[in-house]
């Protein structure tokens, strides 16, 4: 499976649960906004490492939406105290999907510690989050995506980055319909 695959399967249940989602920076921003721009999508256009935090402060500040926050394996290794602190936080309506390519995609796809043996599964438990699933297909994936509304799920994929364009709007037009967003009531059920 290809990361944009894995980012179709999230964007359809972020459009069926109503969800915020915040999204990596680089190619998975670009990504995500070429398969589906919505008001409700945050692109990271920098601070790589962060959409996991980001993702937890907004699950905690607007805790009547749900929100999916995308991050990659390098990011994640590069904060890895924010799986402790989401698991000391544990909120209830937030899911955080790490796209685990083994690659720093954006830079050139050099090799992460998780092409090495680092799994970010087993790390996620071991900092406290009690629900933590590991996908290793399309299927197990799209799966675990209908029947998983909180804590992590590390999805395994190919390196590579789809030929995407750059993102067009601006970071303060992406922040103002964001939080406008934000300050919305959800729509699910």
């Amino acid at each position: 499976m290809r990361r944009f695959d894995a980012i179709k399967a999230i964007v359809q249940k972020a459009e069926d649960k109503d969800s915020l989602l915040i999204c990596n920076i680089g190619y998975p921003s670009r990504e995500l906004h070429h398969l589906k721009d919505r008001s409700a999508n945050f692109y990271m256009l920098g601070s790589m490492g962060l959409s996991s935090s980001i993702g937890l402060g907004v699950a905690l500040s607007v805790p009547d939406r749900h929100v999916i926050a995308i991050d990659g394996d390098g990011s994640v290794l590069m904060n890895m105290g924010s799986l402790a602190t989401i698991a000391h936080q544990h909120p209830e309506n937030y899911l955080l999907v790490v796209i685990d390519n083994g690659a720093y995609g954006s830079t050139g796809n050099q090799l992460t510690a998780t092409a090495l043996g680092t799994d970010l599964a087993i790390v996620a438990k071991g900092a406290g989050i009690d629900e933590v699933h590991n996908t290793f297909s399309e299927e197990e994936f799209r799966e675990k995506l209908k029947n998983v509304d909180r804590g992590v799920i590390v999805v395994h994929v190919d390196a590579g980055n789809s030929k995407v364009p750059v993102i067009h709007l601006t970071p303060e037009k992406i922040i103002e319909r964001f939080m406008s967003e934000c300050a919305r009531p959800s729509m699910s059920s």
